[in-house]
């Protein structure tokens, strides 16, 4: 692992996540919760399936912490890679 696999890196790219979560007031919760960690000044829906958000932040977070947020509301995570293909 490498230290911009483990972290979401602040800037304009942000990192994106797909979930197992479905219901939209589960992504809203997913998203109120998430920002409540320090750091993460937003929290974008993506509408589409598979279901998926962008974090930005304004300092380096670990994706551990962010994973353990959406586990604790009972949903899983799958970071997706650095850049497109």
């Amino acid at each position: 692992m490498s230290y911009i696999s483990e972290n979401v890196i602040p800037g304009n790219y942000g990192k994106t996540f797909g979930t197992d979560a479905k219901e939209k007031r589960d992504l809203e919760q997913i998203q109120k919760e998430l920002m409540k960690l320090e750091g993460i000044t937003e929290v974008i829906l993506i509408e589409g399936f598979p279901k998926e958000f962008k974090v930005h932040t304004s300092k380096v977070v670990q994706i551990s912490d962010i994973e353990k947020k959406v586990s604790a509301l009972g949903f899983h995570l799958v970071p997706k890679s650095f850049f497109p293909l």
